[in-house]
């Protein structure tokens, strides 16, 4: 069927509907119609504030809220169905039910667009709920118009022959309908697949993730298919484009792939999980998300590197909490030779142990490591077990513990001292001899 042909025949078809009713009485069910929209827009501005401002007092009832406020901002339409309910009810008593056809229509397509508009705030994204919204009314207004099968074969008429397969505007519409929807479905049950698993205390944390990240593309690959098999596409056609999707991998994807395939690799062999402190390339900081690109690192600063899975792979990582969460750190020192070694080692490990992030379960050691140029040289080791809390401010603390305790027990910290000899150089004999 060409255009010609179809304009020819939806002609046809409105002067066989319209044509009973190309009367005065249209311009009376106009009329009607525009003065109740006008008395619905009027009441609504009214109404809607202080419903709205009631409705705003539900509590614990988001679900529930949202739908309330839904059909509050669309309050107009509600006003509209209902007297056009009434004027409908009076007409068709008062005359024949032809003349008020435009009016019955008119009510159709405002309840369609109603509950289309209010079932669509389901969906957070603004763009694709509104265009959700408008496909879905526009459907429900060619079936209440009764030209929904003549416009389905006019756009399936509009083809694009690709060998034995029939691509019409027809097949795309319904493809991407039909892909919009399974995707949106396919991304909220790996939402709550994700969560479900991650609240599952029996499995790892990086299993965890793994499985959620996998539940997730699993679900979003059988829902595209579906979609494209439901509609009558055959799939092997895109064997065709295999051939550029390989030199694309080989090429620009290179990089992705690589850091996607490191990524799983990683949360195989949980080298690194989200909780970890780790050290790389001078970046410290504990894993806050593992991504199919790149591992979050937030550092103590309040900084958020995006580190590329395949650097975790191939660069040396410190793990500080890979397999226990224990740290040992060091801390030196040095006092005076007036002081009494064994002294200083249980002062020093005394003045530790008053520090709260200091492990007591295994006690901090203290050795005499040297004899310096003006000091007893001193290592404090100890333990910690929150790495992701910091190292300097508690090697701090430690050192404050030290310097509070040594003051009160009479140890001195000397300072570095330098002793520095002129020496006058001798005469020579000649100077010698003038004198």
């Amino acid at each position: 069927m060409d255009i010609e042909t179809f304009l020819a025949n939806l002609v046809a078809y409105a002067s066989r509907i319209l044509g009973p009713i190309l009367s005065p009485w249209l311009i009376y069910q106009a009329i009607i119609i525009l003065a109740i929209f006008g008395v619905s827009w009027a009441l609504s501005n009214r109404i809607e504030p202080r419903l709205e401002e009631r409705a705003r007092s539900i509590r614990g009832h988001p679900g529930l809220l949202r739908v309330v406020v839904a059909f509050l901002r669309r309050l107009e339409w509600v006003i509209f169905i209902g007297l056009t309910l009434v004027a409908l009810a009076v007409m068709r008593s008062l005359t024949w039910p032809s003349r008020s056809y435009l009016i019955s229509v008119a009510l159709s397509l405002a309840v369609v667009w109603l509950f289309v508009s209010v079932l669509s705030r389901i969906v957070r994204n603004r763009l694709v709920a509104k265009t959700i919204s408008w496909l879905a009314w526009i459907y429900a207004a060619l079936v209440i118009l009764g030209i929904d099968q003549k416009v389905g074969t006019f756009l399936d008429s509009l083809a694009l022959p690709l060998g034995e397969v029939h691509f019409s505007v027809l097949t795309l519409l319904k493809g991407t309908l039909l892909l919009i929807t399974t995707l949106w479905l396919a991304v909220i049950v790996g939402r709550y697949v994700d969560e479900r698993v991650q609240k599952t205390e029996e499995l790892t944390p990086a299993l965890r993730v793994l499985i959620g990240k996998v539940a997730k593309i699993g679900l979003v690959l059988i829902a595209g298919f579906g979609a494209l098999s439901a509609v009558g596409i055959d799939l092997t056609v895109f064997t065709v484009f295999s051939g550029a999707i390989g030199l694309g991998l080989g090429f620009g994807l290179q990089k992705v792939i690589s850091n996607f395939i490191s990524g799983i690799i990683i949360l195989l062999d949980r080298s690194i999980k989200p909780g970890d402190t780790i050290s790389l390339e001078g970046t410290f900081g504990w894993i806050r998300e593992l991504r199919a690109r790149f591992v979050s690192v937030v550092t103590r600063d309040g900084r958020e590197y995006l580190i590329p899975n395949e650097d975790f792979i191939t660069g040396r990582v410190i793990n500080w909490s890979f397999s226990d969460e224990l740290v040992r750190l060091d801390v030196n020192f040095g006092v005076s030779y007036d002081a009494d070694p064994h002294e200083v080692s249980r002062l020093a490990i005394d003045a530790a142990m008053t520090v709260g992030r200091v492990v007591a379960d295994r006690r901090p050691v203290c050795w005499l490591t040297g004899f310096g140029d003006s000091s007893l040289d001193f290592v404090l080791r100890f333990w910690i077990s929150d790495p992701q809390q910091g190292l300097t401010n508690v090697r701090g603390k430690v050192l404050l513990a030290l310097w509070d305790t040594f003051k009160e027990n009479g140890v001195g910290i000397p300072y570095p001292h330098r002793e520095v000899i002129l020496k006058t150089p001798f005469p020579e004999q000649g100077d010698a001899a003038k004198e």
